[in-house]
């Protein structure tokens, strides 16, 4: 019989990782039993992750997180557990170091001062990394006393959900959603600028700054991936999971509208907007609509690369085709896709009509944590969507 000491006792627990640069990533973690095994949630505001892959070793854990090829691996001991967060897929050895108390439920202080500052609203923000580079964001928060929650829009994606709190002046918010790990940090300078830190990861660091702005915007979506000139069609050859070749233009796809969506199973924007499309082409696939899922990985090999996108399939319950493309370096994913002028996020999108060309591509993706954003994002997609399906074969 298993030493309870030994195994995830069923509740909350606090985890917190260290970054290099001595600053903690928390997040919840909360286990349950069902159908006699551990099962844990990462709990990120209102978002829970179900982790279902957990296997004891000895006196150790190993969590597989989600659909990344990623895993804590920790002891544990009691009501503490200490070990590494994992990710199997980078070039470089990747581990952050994490510990983990059980029964704590605050994710930054238990007892933090008063709110001395509003963050709640828009704000128009700049990152900045080390390298004298910058890009643009809007951040979106949300504050009830101590208590926040919000997110970062970027042309590229979203931050996903973040929580934390505000002590006194200073707001901190953090998510962990089994790939990435971020800490955002931020005080004000006046009434309406913020500076701040973003932490994220084993290493990664930026700085940003925040000016108040509830008319604050953001390059279109729609706008920064186009076609090159002479192109108005689409053109690609890629196998599907079972190694057989499929080409845009099969005759499963003649006639039809076709959503193509440039995704990986390691880009967790990618998996939110999978679980809009699945429900999507189900309810609508009668209507004459295909969606192709083109599937850019963290390895070359095709036995690899097919894995990884089998267990999002598996995972996620995906029943439109998802082909091998590539690698998810984003100038070889262009490569791939001549017609494009660029690829400039995973996810990107690209609406096809019956008549074989290309409509309408939008870059990146707001998720279900932006709010208002991301329902915006549906009313435009069904929008262009049943224009699409209206037009004569």
């Amino acid at each position: 019989m298993e030493s309870t000491e030994n195994t995830i006792q069923t509740g909350t627990w606090r985890v917190a990782l260290q970054h290099a640069e001595g600053k903690e990533i928390p997040f919840t973690m909360e286990a349950e039993a069902q159908d006699g095994k551990t099962v844990l949630y990462l709990v990120n505001g209102e978002e829970r992750i179900l982790v279902d892959d957990v296997q004891q070793q000895g006196d150790s854990v190993k969590i597989g997180l989600h659909i990344f090829d990623a895993d804590l691996i920790a002891k544990v001991d009691g009501d503490k557990m200490a070990g590494r967060f994992v990710k199997n897929d980078t070039p470089e050895p990747y581990s952050v170091p994490f510990t983990a108390e059980h029964g704590s439920k605050h994710r930054f202080t238990t007892d933090p001062a008063p709110a001395t500052f509003d963050f709640g609203g828009k704000w128009e923000v700049v990152f900045s990394d080390r390298e004298g580079g910058s890009y643009k964001a809007i951040g979106v928060f949300e504050q009830q006393g101590n208590q926040a929650t919000g997110t970062f829009l970027t042309e590229t994606g979203d931050y996903r959900y973040l929580e934390g709190q505000v002590a006194g002046n200073e707001l901190k918010l953090s998510t962990f959603d089994g790939n990435h790990a971020y800490l955002f940090t931020s005080k004000p300078n006046g009434d309406s600028t913020l500076t701040g830190d973003f932490y994220s990861g084993m290493k990664g660091y930026e700085s940003w700054t925040a000016k108040r702005n509830p008319n604050a915007q953001l390059a279109s979506a729609d706008t920064l991936t186009y076609l090159n000139p002479g192109f108005e069609t689409l053109s690609f050859t890629f196998p599907n999971l079972e190694g057989k070749n499929v080409s845009l233009s099969d005759e499963k796809y003649k006639g039809k509208v076709v959503v193509v969506q440039l995704l990986g199973s390691w880009c967790p924007n990618c998996l939110d907007e999978t679980q809009f499309l699945i429900p999507y082409y189900n309810e609508n696939k009668d209507r004459g609509m295909e969606v192709i899922g083109l599937g850019f990985e963290r390895s070359a090999e095709f036995e690899k690369a097919a894995a990884r996108l089998q267990k999002m399939k598996d995972r996620l319950g995906i029943n439109y085709d998802l082909l091998v493309a590539g690698t998810s370096d984003k100038e070889a994913a262009a490569k791939a896709l001549p017609a494009l002028n660029h690829v400039l996020s995973f996810p990107t999108t690209i609406f096809i009509g019956r008549d074989g060309k290309v409509r309408k591509i939008h870059t990146g993706f707001s998720g279900p944590g932006t709010g208002k954003y991301y329902e915006e994002f549906v009313a435009d997609f069904n929008k262009t969507m049943d224009e699409l399906l209206a037009e004569n074969r």
